[in-house]
């Protein structure tokens, strides 16, 4: 009788513990699966998903994209029951491919400390990709000889520092007088050289091209998801002109010799102090620190806008952005997507995520959870930083992902050299952006 009691004690223990097992320890441990594009930190992200799952318990499975074949990855991930929770996409068209995947993530917490919420890909009241790594470009000047400049008795602009300079107006006015003054000063112009050489012209039919179809589009009220964006007016195209015309005429060399010029001849002119200023990004800092002789120091590089004369520019900050956004699977369990989210917010907000981010991935991160410290510590990256987090400014957002081809920006790089040399006419290259932009859109 003992030995049957035992018997039935033994299977009812048994049982309980496999009911246990079943309620309790019995549930498939959530998984984050990281689709990643950058091969060049690969290695970097599967460390730190052993560190993450060393601290938390949660496992991160982090695979990797070739060069150039991360849409035909991630197409042929999706359809696998072991489909990324979390993924990427390069702007409001990468959105418009993907939107049946992406979560709306405005109550994350990441994006409660997104620095400037504009950079995210939105529609409607819907946020769908948050930026995680961010970069921008603007005017770099030399505040040792703008401060020269303001010490002049010759001086004829009523300004006494470059916080005064917040639009077009009074970029030109400053600017010009400088150009008269360029003797005083020791510079051979204002302006570092107009790069126009074929292959070195995205400064121009790139980056600052992205101004005029900003505006547009945000004036516009243009769903940057939609087919609307396969045709522009060039609505700003006189502004892109002030500007334009600005720098070739208050330059170190003269404007029909823009062909001949590449943005290493520009990079140089300003590290030698040959001019004021250049039109850059913040991946720019090595190329001035670089040249040999170099004279500016890392305290005196700093940023001002890209103003052109749109009506507002007052509160007009860097051209700052990415290519780079993280979007949540929205067809991922619930378990998994808030797993996903804790595991994007612990990168960016713990003392060992923000580690990693800036200091082995290299990145400039636009949370407000960083403080000075934890932040790169280059000068033009930290004047991205300081541009970003300035009350009542809004950074010009990287439209420039919405061109409609290489093509269209290498005839658009071609016509500004023919205008730079007085052999094609304003309103031609007008007419011709607006035409190539609608004819390459529809290839």
């Amino acid at each position: 009788m003992k030995k049957i009691n035992k018997v039935v004690s033994a299977a009812a223990v048994a049982v309980s513990s496999i009911l246990m097992l079943a309620s309790c320890g019995g549930k498939k441990a959530v998984t984050v699966r990281y689709l990643n594009f950058k091969p060049e930190v690969a290695n970097i992200y599967q460390e730190l998903a052993a560190a993450y799952e060393k601290e938390t318990g949660v496992k991160v499975v982090v695979e990797t994209a070739a060069n150039n074949q991360y849409e035909a990855t991630l197409m042929s991930k999706m359809a696998t029951k072991d489909a990324p929770t979390l993924f990427q996409i390069n702007g409001p068209r990468g959105y418009a491919n993907w939107k049946d995947y992406c979560l709306d993530l405005s109550n994350t917490e990441i994006y409660k400390h997104l620095s400037d919420k504009s950079l995210a890909v939105t529609s409607g009241s819907g946020v769908y990709g948050i930026p995680y790594v961010v970069e921008g470009y603007g005017l770099i000047y030399n505040k040792a000889i703008t401060d020269k400049y303001f010490g002049l008795a010759s001086k004829k602009v009523p300004y006494s520092s470059m916080e005064e300079i917040n639009n077009f107006a009074k970029l030109k006015a400053l600017a010009e007088d400088m150009q008269a003054n360029a003797k005083n000063l020791g510079i051979k112009g204002v302006f570092a050289s107009t790069s126009l050489k074929p292959g070195e012209d995205w400064r121009w039919q790139t980056h600052l091209a992205n101004v005029p179809v900003y505006y547009e589009f945000k004036n516009n009220n243009v769903d940057l998801g939609s087919d609307a964006t396969k045709k522009i007016s060039f609505q700003y195209g006189k502004e892109f002109q002030n500007i334009f015309d600005l720098f070739l005429n208050n330059s170190v060399s003269d404007r029909k010799q823009a062909g001949t010029k590449t943005v290493t001849d520009s990079m140089s002119e300003f590290a030698l102090e040959e001019c004021v200023m250049v039109q850059n990004g913040n991946w720019a800092w090595g190329q001035v620190a670089g040249v040999t002789g170099n004279k500016v120091l890392p305290e005196n590089v700093k940023y001002l806008p890209l103003y052109t004369g749109v009506a507002g520019e007052e509160g007009q900050g860097l051209c700052t952005g990415t290519e780079n956004f993280y979007c949540i699977n929205s067809q991922a369990s619930e378990a998994e997507q808030k797993a996903t989210a804790d595991f994007i917010y612990w990168l960016y907000s713990s003392p060992m995520g923000k580690d990693y981010v800036t200091n082995k991935l290299g990145f400039i991160a636009p949370f407000d959870t960083f403080s000075d410290s934890e932040r790169p510590t280059d000068p033009l990256a930290v004047e991205i930083n300081n541009w970003m987090t300035k009350p009542g400014i809004t950074s010009v957002a990287w439209n420039f992902t919405l061109f409609p081809s290489q093509r269209f920006k290498d005839d658009f790089g071609s016509d500004l050299l023919q205008y730079a040399q007085e052999t094609k006419s304003w309103a031609d290259v007008s007419a011709n952006v607006v035409k190539n932009w609608e004819k390459e859109s529809n290839m």
